[in-house]
């Protein structure tokens, strides 16, 4: 009876015993790399959101036909600036990073939000026509060209100079995400300090999964920051 039940408590532990054994090999060999965050990590700050509440803001003072937020959501969508983060691990848990917005990728959004703008601006213009009785033609082409004649420039060249900012500065950007420093890790907390004047600390709740790393300083809202590796530890 005792030698069944020890073969039984044996059948039973032994393949528990190889499972946790795989387990933490795994942890120890391949889980353990997550932890080492070198590389060049790209992510897309989503500006749609924020030009499209600028752009219906003037819209509204203006006192054009109205037009649904999320119409101008819609036209705004995969409006982003690009940033680049780059961390190279020099010792356990820590190493440097330096971060910047790409000036290029900046002027690139600018222009992709404007010409969303535009795209709405044509479709109020046509409305409005409408409204007043025009019987010609009111298609993208007609109607830029009515604008071209009215305002003696393009519709996003008009946007630009009479509607407000549709993105914040790029200094405004660049002050908020451009420095280099130091960085340590610990219990999924990613610290990093500033090398400038204001030496400032920023802690940020991370989670790496393959090439994806995702950062945010606040769990509970929906601010994170998606990284996707572009090069280095995979």
């Amino acid at each position: 009876m005792r030698k069944g039940l020890k073969f039984i408590l044996f059948a039973i532990l032994f393949p528990a015993l190889i499972v946790s054994t795989a387990i933490l090999a795994y942890l120890q060999f391949f889980a353990s790399n997550d932890r080492n965050l070198s590389g060049q990590w790209i992510a897309k700050l989503d500006m749609s959101n924020q030009a499209a509440v600028t752009a219906l803001d003037w819209l509204q003072e203006i006192e054009a036909v109205s037009v649904p937020m999320q119409d101008l959501q819609t036209n705004m969508q995969g409006v982003a600036v690009e940033m680049n983060l780059t961390l190279e691990q020099t010792a356990h848990s820590e190493g440097t990073f330096q971060c910047s917005i790409l000036p290029e990728s900046y002027d690139a959004c600018s222009q992709a939000a404007y010409e969303a703008f535009a795209t709405a601006f044509r479709e109020l213009l046509t409305q409005r026509l409408h409204m007043a009785g025009y019987t010609g033609s009111t298609d993208e082409e007609a109607v830029e060209a009515l604008v071209t004649e009215s305002f003696g420039m393009p519709t996003v060249s008009y946007l630009k100079i009479c509607a407000p900012d549709l993105l914040p500065s790029l200094e405004e950007l660049q002050a908020q995400y451009n420095g280099s420093g130091t960085y340590q890790t610990a219990n999924g907390i990613l610290t990093r300090q500033f090398d400038d004047e204001t030496s400032r600390v920023q802690e940020e709740s991370y989670i790496r999964k393959d090439s994806t790393l995702i950062l945010s300083e606040d769990f509970s809202d929906h601010s994170s920051v998606i990284y996707t590796l572009q090069q280095g530890k995979n």
